[in-house]
């Protein structure tokens, strides 16, 4: 014998409202599950386009910090034959 059964048998009413019940407590769970999906699909599409637009300002600031670094390199390199040629003339 089942140990949820009641003292007295149900009736088949009794049966089927009880079923009837927990299929729309089952309806009600499976739609909030669906609802909550729905709303965590929408914000990982959100956090989605939001790491695309971080990483790609990310990539724009180290190109333009690359180039500034070249340019640097650039001027300490004419300073360098600068400050050699003068060096050299004062000899």
């Amino acid at each position: 014998m089942p140990d949820n059964t009641d003292p007295k048998p149900r009736t088949i009413d009794e049966r089927l409202d009880r079923l009837t019940e927990r299929h729309e407590a089952l309806t009600q769970t499976l739609e909030l599950v669906a609802a909550m999906q729905r709303d965590n699909e929408r914000r990982f599409e959100d956090n989605a386009r939001d790491w695309n637009k971080r990483f790609a300002e990310i990539a724009a600031a180290s190109q333009q910090d690359a180039e500034n670094i070249r340019a640097l390199a650039r001027i300490a390199e004419i300073h360098k034959h600068r400050i050699t040629g003068v060096e050299g003339s004062q000899q």
